[in-house]
């Protein structure tokens, strides 16, 4: 596990609510913990800490970083074949099948269609076994 709460944390719960996979837990107020086991070390509860209280594996605090800086999946639709292991990996539901453009169309492809929803997690651009989707910043992806 690569990311640890130190005893900065102030319990807000922010973290544990934007982790992707449920590995934070803890009661409000009170310092939370990560769960080595269930943690896929993307670094969101850094990103999201506004206290500093999340450290990486070098011992170092994490420093927060503004929502609208967060990397998000930009899909090539060319290379997926909509075989939808991102999007049932994609814990908050960010993402989806698209739908035909037209009637007879056979070709759909995953797509952010909650870009809102997105924590930049990552785990749709490790999950894909095709390589269509990269983390870009929300220019790129737009």
């Amino acid at each position: 596990m690569a990311f640890t709460i130190n005893e900065d944390c102030t319990g807000c719960t922010v973290c544990a609510r934007f982790c992707p996979v449920f590995a934070i837990s803890g009661e409000k107020r009170k310092r939370h913990e990560i769960n080595p086991l269930r943690c896929v070390d993307c670094g969101v509860c850094g990103r999201i800490c506004s206290c500093g209280a999340v450290t990486d594996k070098n011992g170092r605090s994490c420093a927060p970083l503004k929502l609208s800086l967060w990397l998000k999946p930009k899909i090539n639709s060319e290379l997926c074949s909509a075989c939808g292991i991102c999007v049932h990996y994609c814990t908050p539901r960010a993402l989806s099948i698209s739908m035909p453009k037209e009637r007879g169309d056979i070709h759909v492809y995953a797509e952010l269609s909650a870009p809102e929803k997105c924590v930049s997690c990552g785990i749709c651009e490790k999950s894909c076994p095709l390589g269509a989707v990269a983390m870009a910043t929300q220019e790129e992806v737009s």
